[in-house]
């Protein structure tokens, strides 16, 4: 997972490749390997990961061609949107003609679908998204692995369940061999092809260490790893990327100023932003967005929220529900509703229709259980696993009762692979995201 299906080189031009999939063209980027016309590889967030042998390539195609064409065939039949309806709103149908037809949307026309109640304007709202996911990305879908290292952090945000406010909270940190170790199993024993490594901002590990665990597992294993580390600085993130990191998960998690440093006690936006777009400089893959429903937070700021997560050139936007946790100073208020946090997928697919991949987060499966169903047909196209080893994943509680916290990876794993085969999604993941 990604079960990324393989695909055979048409061009090589420098780090870039063209690869044939399926009758497709799609392009990725060689940072790692000596590639010729005629190879064939894997890829993930428009990386090649690893050159697959072409007997092994060529079975896994065999296997997977006439499944892919009847996945293609369900995904088409659940992706259609009538706008021929007399019962619906004029205001409502105009904006979603317009999106359909790739006019870009005003403002206040995105507020105004944010602003929608009524059940059948919404479901209108999921289906034109998810129309247009599939118009654009087809019926792609990422399954990315994330292994969490460490739930020490040094800061105090004022609604994270691993923040310093915590006390009730056991700790734990990986040792490196067993970071190493953990990622190996990942990929050799569960097909994982592209892992975040993410903690709190854990003084332990310094860059140097980080560094050195990610040359360990890339020396092992072909995969695409992304960090989430927090606020590294920006030479910490040139020195992971040489390493050998592609991917850097970071959100912003508000636009707003005020309300950031409210939130984050003694923390800058513009200081997280700076990251944000260093790590693009680099030529890191973004993954970043906001919380949905934080206190104080307006309708406004989230249109913004996902603006900016746009001019942040995100590969992926990653949009969950702010869940208060008892042992934090917000631990009392409330969580917002399913299909609010549906409505800001909806959106953030308007926004981004070409280029972004959008996750349903774990958060948002912890708010509600049919949340990966319900968000996949919203416009979303990538989730997340839990790779953690199972002794320290219930101690991540960056919310409470977190989803999957118990699973085991084999019963994730078969849980995600079904319910993409009944929506008719392919686990598959060529093509540069981003183009500018």
């Amino acid at each position: 997972m990604c079960y990324a299906i393989p695909g055979r080189v048409k061009s090589v031009n420098k780090k870039t490749v063209v690869v044939d999939y399926f009758g497709e063209e799609k392009r990725a980027i060689n940072d790692f390997y000596d590639i010729q016309i005629g190879d064939y590889i894997c890829a993930q967030g428009g990386y090649v990961i690893r050159k697959v042998p072409s007997r092994e390539a060529e079975e896994i195609l065999s296997a997977w061609k006439e499944l892919f064409f009847e996945l293609q065939e369900i995904d088409l039949r659940l992706s259609r949107v009538s706008l021929d309806n007399n019962n619906i709103d004029r205001k409502l149908s105009h904006i979603l003609d317009k999106a359909l037809e790739n006019l870009p949307l005003k403002k206040e026309e995105l507020l105004y679908l944010f602003s929608l109640e009524k059940e059948e304007s919404c479901d209108l709202l999921f289906k034109t998204a998810n129309f247009l996911r599939q118009k654009y990305h087809q019926n792609s879908c990422c399954v990315h692995g994330i292994v969490e290292i460490s739930n020490y952090c040094k800061q105090k945000c004022l609604y994270c369940g691993i923040s310093l406010h915590n006390r009730n909270l056991q700790r734990y940190r990986m040792k490196p061999e067993e970071i190493v170790d953990t990622c190996v199993e990942a990929v050799e024993r569960y097909g994982f092809q592209a892992l975040v490594l993410q903690s709190g901002e854990d003084p332990y590990y310094t860059v140097e260490m980080l560094a050195e665990v990610i040359k360990e597992v890339k020396k092992k294993i072909p995969v695409l790893i992304c960090i989430s580390f927090g606020e590294i600085g920006l030479p910490g993130l040139e020195e992971l990327y040489k390493a050998g990191a592609r991917g850097i998960l970071m959100r912003f998690e508000t636009s707003n100023p005020e309300l950031y440093h409210t939130l984050h006690p003694g923390l800058k936006l513009e200081t997280r932003i700076a990251h944000i777009k260093r790590a693009y400089e680099l030529g890191y893959l973004i993954m970043t967005g906001a919380l949905v429903g934080l206190p104080g937070q307006r309708d406004e700021d989230i249109i913004n929220d996902v603006y900016l997560a746009k001019k942040l050139c995100a590969e992926m936007f990653s949009f969950g529900p702010f869940i208060p946790h008892p042992d934090t100073p917000l631990g009392r208020e409330k969580m917002p509703s399913t299909e609010k946090v549906l409505k800001v997928l909806s959106l953030a697919r308007f926004i981004g229709k070409e280029n972004a991949k959008i996750l349903v987060t774990t958060a948002f499966e912890t708010m509600d259980k049919e949340a990966r169903r319900k968000g996949l047909l919203a416009g979303a196209n990538s989730v997340m696993l839990n790779v953690t080893p199972l002794k320290y994943r219930k101690h991540y509680a960056i919310y409470p009762e977190k989803a999957y916290s118990k699973e085991a990876v084999e019963s994730q794993i078969d849980e995600a692979i079904s319910l993409l085969k009944s929506l008719g999604r392919a686990p598959t993941d060529l093509g540069i995201g981003y183009q500018g």
